[in-house]
C-alpha cells in the first residue's frame, strides 16, 4: 500500500507517496519488454490510465500511460517514443481493465496502440452505486478512506522531462485502482446490480467517440451570438483556418486565438486589417493578450477567411443548425405535438421515481435522448415487444429496458 499521512484536516488519510517511491518512465525498447514482462507475470485486473495535453496541445494524444497490478507494480510508460504499444496491449489483451470515467481515455489509449477486451469502469459504477460524487478522489474516500491529491491534473504532459511530482501524481492515479475496483464490485453486488454494471462495461468496450461530421465549428462557445447565415459561414471559415494553423503548429486552437475572437470576428466580419481588433477587450488579461497575438501573426489568414464567406452564394451558407433526424427541443413538443409532451412529462416523472427508488441517476437509467426518440415517434403498435425493439435498436442494454419499458409503455398507451 502506499503511504499513508494523516490530514488533521479530514476524516480520510492523504495518500501522497506511491509504494516504493515514483517509478521511473519507461521511454525504451529495453524498458518496454521490461515492464510487459513484469506486467505478464502479475496477476489479476490491470489498472489503466492516460494523461493528455489538452488545452496546450492539438487534439488528445496520450503523452503518458500509467498501468498497475498486483505482484507487477505500477509502471509509467512514455508512448511518444514509440511507433505503438502493440506489444503492450497484446500483454494485456486476455486481462480486464481498470479504468476511471473510460470514455475519457479508450480514444487515446485506441491511438497508441492500446485496447481493452474487458473492463470495469470505476467512475461508471459509482454512478450505478449510487454515489452522490462519482469523481476518482471522492470513490476513493468512500470505499477505501484515502484521498488523493489532484493539484497536477491539468498541467501539460508533453513537457519532457516530466516533472517528479508530476509522475508521483500519475502513479497514484492508478495504485489504489484495483482495489477501488473490488470494494466497488462487492458493493454492486451487495445491491443487486453487478450485472447491470457488467453489462454497461461490456459496452464500454466498444466505445467510439461520435463524429461530428463536419460540424465541430458549431461548438464554438458564444456561437449563439452568431445568428445570420453569412456570419455562421465567417464562423465556419474561421474555425476551420484556425483548427489548420493549430494542426500544423502542434498546440491548443484556443492558443492561437479563443473563440471569443473568432465569434466577434464572424460578427463583424472585417475585410481590412484595421478592423480586426475587437471594440470589446475581453475580461481576461491573458485571453486579450493571447487574441492580439494571434491576431496580429495571422492577419492575412483571418481576413482570407472572412472573404471567402462573404464570396459564398446563398445555396451554400450553412443553416442556423445542423439538420437532424431526432425528435425536436423538448420545449417546443407542446405546440407541435401536445400528446408527445404529455408522454414525455408523463415518462420523466415516472422515470425521476424510478431513479430515486433504485438510487441510479435517470441518465443512466436510460440515455435521454433515447427516451424522448421513442416517445416522439413510437413504434406503429404500441406493445413490450416493440418498446422493448425500438430501445433495443438504440443500444439500450438489458437491464435499462427491463426497468425502463414498461414506464414509457404505460406513457404512450396513456397518451396515444
Amino acid at each position: 500500500m502506499p503511504d499513508l499521512d494523516p490530514d488533521p484536516t479530514s476524516d480520510f488519510e492523504r495518500v501522497d507517496v506511491p509504494s516504493g517511491g515514483v517509478p521511473r518512465v519507461v521511454d525504451t525498447e529495453r524498458d518496454l519488454a521490461e515492464a510487459m514482462e513484469s506486467l505478464r507475470g502479475g496477476s489479476g485486473p490491470v489498472a489503466v490510465d492516460a494523461e493528455r495535453a489538452s488545452g496546450y496541445r492539438y487534439g488528445q494524444r496520450a503523452y503518458l500511460v500509467q498501468l498497475s497490478r498486483r505482484g507487477s507494480g505500477t509502471w509509467l510508460v512514455d508512448p511518444v517514443p514509440f511507433a505503438d504499444l502493440a506489444g503492450l496491449d497484446e500483454v494485456l489483451a486476455p486481462d480486464e481493465w481498470v479504468l476511471h470515467a473510460a470514455t475519457q481515455d479508450i480514444p487515446c489509449l485506441a491511438e497508441v496502440g492500446l485496447r481493452p477486451r474487458a473492463l470495469f469502469d470505476t467512475e461508471l459504477g459509482a454512478r450505478l452505486a449510487g454515489l452522490p460524487r462519482v469523481g476518482l478522489s471522492a470513490s476513493l474516500e468512500y470505499y477505501l478512506g484515502v484521498t488523493l491529491a489532484k493539484e497536477h491534473s491539468a498541467v501539460d504532459w508533453s513537457t519532457r522531462p516530466l516533472p517528479e511530482p508530476w509522475l508521483r501524481y500519475a502513479a497514484l492515479d492508478v495504485e489504489l485502482l484495483v482495489d477501488l475496483r473490488d470494494r466497488m464490485e462487492r458493493d454492486l453486488a451487495e445491491q443487486g446490480k453487478l450485472a447491470w454494471a457488467r453489462q454497461e462495461f461490456a459496452a464500454l468496450v466498444d466505445f467510439r467517440p461520435r463524429s461530428a461530421d463536419g460540424e465541430d465549428w458549431r461548438r464554438t462557445s458564444g456561437m449563439h451570438r452568431v445568428r445570420r447565415p453569412r456570419n455562421l459561414a465567417a464562423l465556419r471559415e474561421l474555425w476551420h483556418a484556425r483548427d489548420a494553423i493549430a494542426q500544423e503548429r502542434d498546440v491548443a486552437p484556443s492558443r492561437i486565438v479563443p473563440d471569443s475572437t473568432l465569434v466577434d470576428l464572424a460578427t463583424r466580419m472585417p475585410l481590412h486589417p484595421s478592423g480586426l481588433a475587437s471594440e470589446r477587450p475581453d475580461r481576461s488579461r491573458s485571453r486579450q493578450r493571447r487574441a492580439e497575438q494571434g491576431l496580429q501573426r495571422y492577419q492575412r489568414t483571418w481576413l482570407d477567411a472572412v472573404r471567402r464567406a462573404a464570396e459564398l452564394p446563398e445555396e451554400e451558407l450553412p443553416a442556423p443548425s445542423p439538420r437532424s433526424e431526432g425528435p425536436p427541443p423538448a420545449r417546443a413538443w407542446a405546440e407541435r405535438d401536445p400528446a408527445a409532451a404529455q408522454r414525455l412529462s408523463m415518462a420523466r416523472a415516472e422515470l425521476a421515481t424510478l431513479s430515486e427508488r433504485v438510487d441510479v441517476p435517470v441518465e443512466n437509467l436510460m440515455t435521454p435522448e433515447h427516451v424522448r426518440k421513442v416517445l416522439w415517434r413510437p413504434p406503429s403498435t404500441v406493445s413490450a415487444r416493440t418498446v422493448d425493439e425500438a430501445f433495443a435498436a438504440l443500444g439500450a442494454r438489458p437491464w435499462q429496458r427491463e426497468l425502463v419499458v414498461p414506464l414509457v409503455v404505460a406513457a404512450l398507451q396513456e397518451h396515444p
